[in-house]
């Protein structure tokens, strides 16, 4: 009996020494083994690993990308605006040996990031007005940052991939004065723009005008031409026919004026001897 309490002793030591001398890295995790304080082994890649037991000790750290999400800080433009940015970096660990000797944990590379990643948004954003920050100039002012933090913290084994502001919010006890002072600036742009366009009409409709009474006054004196063209050829077909037969032409031109002269409720008062009325039947205008 004794010696098979002996033997599950042993077998339960055992097991605890081998499960002691063993330890497993998944995919999302790399490990740094210590020994007294000690790094004496890094490993990036999943499996199942060795340790001298009772001795070495493994901290496991975060292989994945890691969202840091800071505290929200007032800054102050470079047009004397406060505005309040709420931020966050994207980051992992680059170097875990290095990781390890300088901060050990995520907490304490996050506070580290903490005030580096703002000690660069202010010192950027203060340069530029509020209007550039809320505009499409952001990204480029977030790149500016991302690289400067991602410089600083090389040396805690840390590489930030990005930073990024979620909200840029002014305080509240200042924003409706500024949206106000904002709102009666853009009015003001507008209405110039507004005057501007009507300038411009007005000038568009004063040129329509000139050009309409060039083209009438053209379409005028083009007619008056054209008139006086025909004017003369009748003349010259009346002077044509007046010299090929001057009797028949007098006696057309009577017969013209006739249609003109004796027309309907018309009273001509002439002498029956007039030469004006030789072609006109005097009987039958006695008769009448």
């Amino acid at each position: 009996m004794k010696k098979i309490v002996i033997f599950v002793i042993v077998v339960i030591a055992t097991i605890f020494v081998l499960s002691a001398s063993f330890f497993t890295v998944d995919q999302a995790k790399q490990a740094v083994v210590l020994r007294f304080g000690k790094i004496t082994r890094v490993i990036r890649n999943a499996g199942l690993y060795t340790k001298s037991p009772f001795i070495d000790k493994v901290v496991y750290l975060e292989k994945r990308i890691i969202n840091y999400d800071i505290q929200p800080e007032e800054i102050i433009t470079s047009d004397q605006k406060r505005l309040s940015i709420d931020n966050y970096a994207l980051w992992r660990i680059e170097d875990p040996k290095r990781f390890v000797e300088s901060v050990r944990t995520i907490e304490g590379a996050q506070l580290r990031m903490d005030d580096i990643v703002y000690s660069y948004l202010r010192d950027i954003l203060a340069k530029h007005t509020l209007n550039d920050i809320i505009s499409d100039k952001r990204t480029a002012y977030l790149q500016r940052v991302t690289a400067l933090t991602r410089n600083a913290l090389k040396t805690i084994g840390v590489y930030v991939i990005d930073v990024r502001i979620k909200r840029a919010d002014l305080p509240q006890a200042n924003a409706q004065a500024v949206y106000q002072r904002m709102k009666s600036d853009r009015q003001k742009i507008a209405a110039m723009y507004r005057a501007q366009g009507e300038q411009q009409a007005a000038q568009i409709k004063a040129q329509a005008d000139k050009q309409a009474q060039i083209i009438l006054a053209t379409a005028e004196k083009r007619a008056d031409e054209l008139k006086g063209e025909g004017d003369a050829k009748a003349l010259e077909i009346y002077a044509n026919a007046y010299n090929k037969d001057p009797e028949f032409y007098r006696f057309w031109r009577t017969l013209q004026s006739y249609k003109t002269a004796i027309a309907s409720d018309t009273t001509i008062v002439l002498s029956t001897d007039s030469d004006y009325l030789r072609f006109i039947d005097k009987e039958s205008m006695k008769t009448k």
